[in-house]
């Protein structure tokens, strides 16, 4: 890690306030990952009812990405951080107000068709698309500010320092959330995520952010954002994060009900601990790596990693093969993560750079508004497992579409998928040590 030697103390304090900040972020939303599912199934919802609240997290991503993208580019970074923040501070509380709310629900007929509308289920939906704010402000920004302190030549390897916090939130939440629900019941592992997050919002306001926005940068912020979606610098990510949104979507919502069809006596969140490890490990080598060897052949393993892992779900029947899963899982996550940053970074400038990490994230969030509901009402009518094998299709659907279209034509898209040709799309002069076409 010599590269922070190579900043300013000013530099170097930013950095520790900002990956703190985003440890507690990761850690208080990463916490509920273990137990909102089972949260919901004791108000009555069902494996549908489940992957809809759980996917109304997507619709706040999607209704707020674009004006959050703009103001991280017109307003700056720290602003949007604050935001994100406190959604995730506040939701928490909002889940556990549900629970002291009256359980009411409401017919309505249209003719011949019948509903029964429960109350319950409709706060948690709307408190859940309010829970989605937080990634749509706080990702976006974090990976902004942290781009625009990276020297473009050492850009991976920071970015892949520095999202350090993802894993490791998501190992120490889950394992925290999930103990101390089996200790003292969900009050108190809600209320210690909603604490986290006011902790990680303290320490944001002590932030000083080098980015200023002037005023080319809040003109470029003001053309379309949807325009530049099938752009050829946005396209091909944006697709391959709407299939591994399907399957993240997927393990983040339902492989508690998994565990507990399979009969399995788990801590569940001991799979997102060993998920979250590996993928700090990846993130220790990959970023570095991507400097010197460009970042195609790195997102082409990712996505066949990602593949395997999913598959091993399928096949799981026991403890050890559901840990293992998780850690390949890790494994793909902890390298595709970073270099899809990386490469948008590359990609974008600093007046156009947290519109372009919204526009390639939207493909995230409509995987995950995508997998709760559909491959909830999958699982009702065939089983859980099922729903993992399909999670591993769309993986390896991502990894052909990056292999034959992640450059202008298919030839380019090889060389560069393969690590033997430049990135065509960057926008600053670096390229790695890739072999030149």
């Amino acid at each position: 890690m010599t590269i922070f030697s190579t900043f300013s103390p000013s530099v170097r304090a930013n950095l520790a306030i900002l990956f703190a900040a985003g440890l507690c972020f990761w850690s208080g939303l990463a916490g509920l990952l273990p137990t909102l599912p089972l949260f919901i199934e004791t108000l009555g919802g069902s494996g549908q009812q489940i992957g809809i609240v759980m996917a109304s997290f997507a619709i706040g991503l999607l209704v707020a990405r674009p004006a959050l993208a703009r103001l991280a580019d017109t307003r700056g970074r720290k602003l949007v951080m604050i935001i994100g923040l406190i959604a995730v501070a506040l939701a928490p509380f909002g889940y556990l107000l549900v629970q002291m709310l009256p359980h009411l629900q409401f017919p309505i007929s249209l003719g011949a068709w019948r509903l029964t509308v429960d109350g319950s289920i409709l706060a948690l939906i709307a408190i859940r698309a309010f829970h989605g704010l937080s990634i749509a402000a706080f990702v976006v920004a974090y990976s902004a500010l942290v781009v625009d302190l990276a020297p473009p030549a050492n850009r991976g390897e920071l970015i892949g320092y520095m999202t350090l916090v993802n894993p490791l939130g998501l190992a120490l939440g889950p394992a925290l959330g999930g103990f101390l629900y089996e200790a003292s019941g969900f009050r108190v592992a809600f209320l210690v995520m909603g604490i986290l997050g006011f902790l990680g919002l303290f320490l944001v306001l002590r932030l000083e952010e080098p980015y200023r926005p002037g005023a080319g940068q809040a003109k470029t912020a003001d053309t379309a954002f949807w325009s530049q979606l099938w752009s050829g610098r946005v396209r091909t990510p944006a697709m391959i994060l709407l299939l591994v949104g399907l399957a993240f979507g997927t393990l983040s919502t339902f492989v508690p009900l998994y565990v507990r069809e399979a009969g399995l006596a788990l801590n569940v969140g001991l799979i997102y601990a060993a998920s979250a490890v590996a993928s700090f490990t990846s993130r220790l080598v990959v970023g570095r790596a991507s400097d010197r060897y460009g970042r195609g052949r790195f997102i082409t393993a990712s996505l066949l990693i990602y593949s395997l892992a999913m598959g091993i779900f399928w096949l799981a029947n026991s403890a050890p093969l559901f840990l293992l899963a998780g850690v390949i899982q890790g494994f793909g996550a902890g390298t595709l993560i970073p270099m899809i940053a990386a490469l948008m970074g590359d990609r974008s400038s600093p007046a156009d750079r947290g519109r372009t990490f919204g526009l390639a994230m939207v493909g995230f969030d409509v995987g995950i508004a995508l997998a709760g509901p559909v491959f909830g009402t999958i699982a009702d009518a065939l089983s859980y497992r099922g729903i993992f094998g399909l999670a591993g299709v769309m993986t390896l659907t991502g990894l052909l579409i990056f292999i034959t279209a992640s450059s202008k034509d298919l030839p380019h898209s090889l060389r560069f998928a393969l690590g033997q040709g430049r990135d065509i799309y960057a926008v600053d002069g670096w390229q790695g040590q890739a072999t030149p076409e």
